[in-house]
């Protein structure tokens, strides 16, 4: 075939359909030539050579070519792999800038090594092109109907940390092709439950396209987490319901109206840490191939080998201006174009790594930072990666708020009597140790219990092991640490008393998340009592296993509307959610102090008290007289009064009320050991004794 090729221009980088044909566009800065390639229906290949270079940008413009075309990329250079190159014509490579691909890798079909069957050294010849999925252009046009991002104030977000496919694969309100798929989740039965569930916020682990390890293919299993991302511009094709030629584009905005539509928020989970190349031995799917020595970071002294901050074989390499461009530009496309609110950076620590360090003064925050658009969206690190000195919990710059893993650890630890109050007491109030001094707010806290990464809820308060024997690795993957207490039997029971003790524990968990000052993130699921069966490392079950059930039974219903009250609670009262850190003083006039800690016996706590290792209990004042903070109208916002009052222990305690300058009466308003029983008009003096349970948490609403 004899095409018209024009020499096009280098930026955008990507395929770019202008309405009468489409320009490509590739980085890299090592390559000695370029071929785009071409598939028709047919999937007959063809060939055309991309002559122009600017800037270490190839590029060409095809007349005549547009939305629906698939495409990839074959790329020469030297084959040196001492040296870090791993240039292989013979390898089809997918586009880091397609905004859509077709669908998995063929691991069956051809080979996707780039060496020689066991020649480490020597190219290989096969053409992978049967396994590679071909990337394909998109028309970008969108309907939004006036749709723009939400930015709700961190104060009033609360997070819903959810998986696309595993939240309505078997949602029975969801028609069946639209289940585990953008429209399902952008369906009515969907959108109706977050809303009634009372969550403002969804966080979606991975939607960049993903490509399976070839290890986990054999053995009959996938990513189902989808930590192993291909495409950075592109929305997983196995979560579209409606086609992956450039539909599922479509599809993903759409979910996102759907969303906004209903005031929630969309959240993604992104992976620029690493791609599913894997070690130097591992396939070359695009980047590997595409220039290996600028894409990713290896090691200074032995380029054969990368870095691997991860623990995934490779680190993909920000300090590379075009890598940091093209992490940037996935991050404003899936703003600007798909009008996402945020977005949660897994393993950022390793993003912030200039030479080796973690630098919170790296490029990476730098350009975040001043760039107009990705600096007002709401950003959260994952504040950790595996290398030397990755754990940086607290130390993100202005502007981020992060997972903070030492609040779960210590609502862990406390509810199970391995913490003392003083720890507590600083997770719960929004871990100002933390986040203060650089002048950020309690939101900078994300909060959490449990998450995608571990145990759920349920098997936190049923297991003290992992049993990861579904993963086939013989149980020694994932963590050992998982501060979870069975509450005397390992394993699912019958006994009437340790399922009421694990019910307790439980609303244990929720009403400390949604209680605390900072922004809490609820792992989906938790309210319906889901289980993975003590597998705290599901990452590779798509199955039932991860999959929400959608028939609970009485103890799963309780739980639920248990949730709901708690996070109704929430919603109506600022007290619970303030936008400044608690001082222990008065500063509006109300004539008593924001926060009040105290004993059992309702003295104030001491610094001996806050000392000791043995203490469990603890009551709260939280003045809702004291929020220094105005509303959008310039009104100061002024809230009820509470009272909390935590038991971790095992035994009963009475507690006495503070004296009246705190309130003269107190009304009962929810407690963790007698879910059922609400506001009802029972109130108790100034001074009164409420007798709590052993492991419970009561909250008192001030009314005199």
């Amino acid at each position: 075939m004899n095409r018209t090729a024009w020499p096009g221009v280098p930026f955008p980088l990507g395929p770019t359909w202008d309405g009468s044909g489409t320009n490509f566009s590739l980085f890299s800065e090592n390559a000695e030539g370029v071929e785009l390639c071409l598939f028709d229906e047919s999937d007959r290949e063809e060939r055309i050579a991309m002559r122009q270079r600017t800037a270490h940008t190839w590029h060409v413009y095809l007349p005549g070519v547009g939305p629906g075309q698939r495409y990839g990329y074959r790329v020469e250079g030297p084959w040196k792999p001492a040296d870090g190159h791993r240039f292989n014509p013979a390898k089809l490579l997918i586009d880091p800038y397609a905004k859509a691909i077709e669908g998995p890798i063929a691991f069956d079909r051809a080979r996707v090594l780039a060496y020689a069957p066991g020649e480490e050294d020597v190219r290989d010849a096969e053409d992978s092109a049967p396994a590679i999925p071909r990337c394909v252009v998109t028309d970008e046009t969108f309907d939004w109907e006036g749709d723009v991002r939400i930015e709700r104030p961190w104060a009033e977000t609360v997070i819903y940390e959810l998986h696309v496919k595993g939240f309505t694969r078997l949602m029975p309100d969801v028609r069946d092709d639209l289940r585990g798929t953008y429209a399902g989740l952008a369906s009515d039965a969907a959108i109706e439950y977050l809303r009634d569930l009372g969550v403002t916020a969804v966080e979606l682990l991975p939607v960049h396209h993903i490509a399976d390890e070839d290890l986990l293919v054999a053995r009959g299993l996938s990513n189902f987490w989808g930590y192993s991302t291909i495409g950075f511009l592109a929305p997983h094709a196995g979560y579209a319901a409606t086609g992956t030629r450039g539909e599922q584009v479509r599809e993903f905005k759409g979910m996102v109206k759907a969303l906004h539509r209903a005031g929630i928020e969309v959240i993604l989970d992104v992976v620029y840490n690493h791609t599913a190349e894997g070690s130097h031995l591992g396939p070359t799917l695009s980047f590997k191939g595409i220039d290996n020595a600028a894409y990713y970071r290896l090691q200074p002294d032995d380029p054969r080998h990368y870095m691997d901050f991860t623990g995934t074989g490779n680190s993909l390499n920000p300090v590379n201006p075009s890598v940091l461009r093209l992490i940037m530009d996935s991050l404003r496309y899936f703003v600007t174009e798909c009008h996402v609110d945020g977005f949660r950076f897994d393993l950022a620590s390793a993003l912030a790594r200039e030479l080796y360090d973690v630098d919170k003064l790296s490029a990476f925050f730098d350009v975040i930072h001043q760039d107009p658009v990705l600096s007002q969206v709401k950003l959260i690190a994952e504040p950790w990666d595996v290398g030397p000195g990755g754990y940086q919990v607290g130390n993100f710059p202005i502007l981020w708020s992060e997972w903070n893993g030492m609040y779960r650890d210590t609502m862990r630890d406390f509810w199970r009597g391995h913490t003392a109050v003083a720890e507590f007491a600083r997770r719960f109030t929004g871990s100002s140790d933390l986040y203060q001094s650089d002048g950020r707010h309690p939101s900078a806290s994300i909060n959490f219990v449990t998450c995608h990464d571990g145990f759920t809820l349920r098997d936190l308060v049923s297991h003290e092991r992992k049993h990861n024997e579904a993963n086939l690795e013989d149980n020694r993957d994932g963590t050992d640490d998982n501060r979870s207490w069975n509450c005397g039997v390992e394993g699912e029971t019958d006994d009437p008393e340790v399922n009421a003790l694990r019910d307790r524990q439980t609303r244990n968990f929720l009403a400390t998340l949604l209680l605390s000052q900072g922004t809490p993130m609820v792992l989906a699921g938790d309210e319906l009592r889901r289980t993975q069966q003590g597998n705290n490392n599901a990452y590779c079950q798509d199955n039932e296993l991860s999959w929400l059930h959608w028939e609970p039974d009485e103890r799963a219903r309780g739980i639920l509307e248990f949730t709901k009250r708690l996070l109704r609670l929430r919603a109506e009262h600022p007290v619970f959610r303030r936008p400044e850190f608690l001082t222990g003083e008065e500063r509006q006039g109300s004539g008593a102090p924001d926060v009040w800690w105290f004993r059992p016996d309702g003295r104030r706590m001491t610094q001996a008290d806050w000392s000791r290792g043995d203490a469990f209990t603890l009551g709260a004042f939280l003045n809702g007289a004291e929020i220094p903070t105005l509303t959008a109208d310039g009104e100061p916002v002024v809230d009820e009064s509470f009272i909390v009052l935590f038991n971790a222990w095992r035994d009963p305690v009475t507690f006495v009320l503070p004296p009246a300058r705190f309130g003269r009466r107190w009304a009962h308003e929810l407690c963790t050991g007698d879910p059922e029983l609400g506001p009802n008009g029972t109130t108790h003096a100034a001074r009164a004794r409420v007798p709590l349970q052993g492991r419970a948490l009561r909250v008192l609403r001030r009314v005199g």
